[in-house]
């Protein structure tokens, strides 16, 4: 793909032959941002893992501790208290209604929550919500009776990773207004969460490739060993 100038000038004040520290990467990254939005902060990883062998596959959630800088809307799938409740938690939307309505073509939501008495009728839903990553589940929090901690963590910047079929992981960190310090620890607790999700039959070197990037702009690779 060809790239433009804008891109072209910023990628030459980046030495590709070099693996930067963490915070002299995301300073790098904030500092070759042109575009004229907020664009987000990636991390890509690449892994050494085979996500052939379900015993290798890497997933997980972490609350970032200065949240991913977008609004998140959450669906909540609900009855009786629970669905009081979650209203009461700010939850964009909420109630069984939405089955249907989805299944009409509605999908104007980001994350979405269940109780599990609700699974049998939102299992229906799989087809749709499963290729977009929206089904619910229990080990990202997202079935649970306790809907006002998953939408307050949700909205405070929880995310959920899960390392595709090339063994690479990505993940937004934040956004370019945002300062390096911020960004940092964005990066360092993923990378931890990341760490601890490391599967028992992870043979050699885990975390082979950090790079760190902004939506529009080059990507800076960053020193693994500072992770190890």
């Amino acid at each position: 793909m060809a790239h433009g100038k804008k891109f072209r000038a910023a990628a030459a004040t980046i030495d590709v032959a070099e693996a930067y520290a963490p915070q002299e990467a995301i300073e790098m990254v904030k500092s070759v941002s042109f575009a004229k939005f907020d664009e987000s902060v990636e991390v890509a990883l690449n892994l050494g893992v085979d996500p052939r062998h379900a015993d290798q596959i890497v997933r997980g959630t972490v609350v970032l501790p200065h949240g991913t800088g977008r609004s998140v809307r959450v669906l909540v799938f609900a009855q009786g208290e629970k669905e009081k409740e979650a209203r009461e938690a700010d939850a964009d939307f909420v109630g069984a209604e939405y089955i249907q309505k989805i299944k009409d073509g509605w999908l104007d939501c980001d994350v979405v929550v269940a109780t599990p008495d609700m699974m049998g009728k939102v299992g229906q839903l799989g087809r749709i919500l499963g290729p977009r990553g929206l089904m619910p589940n229990p080990k990202s929090g997202t079935v649970t009776m306790d809907v006002a901690k998953a939408i307050k963590e949700i909205k405070a910047g929880k995310i959920e990773f899960r390392v595709d079929k090339t063994g690479n992981l990505h993940a937004p960190i934040g956004k370019v207004s945002f300062s390096a310090d911020q960004l940092g620890e964005n990066l360092n607790a993923f990378v931890d969460a990341v760490q601890r999700a490391k599967p028992a039959a992870a043979k050699g070197a885990y975390i082979r490739s950090v790079t760190v990037s902004s939506t529009m702009g080059p990507g800076v690779t960053v020193d693994t060993a500072v992770f190890r």
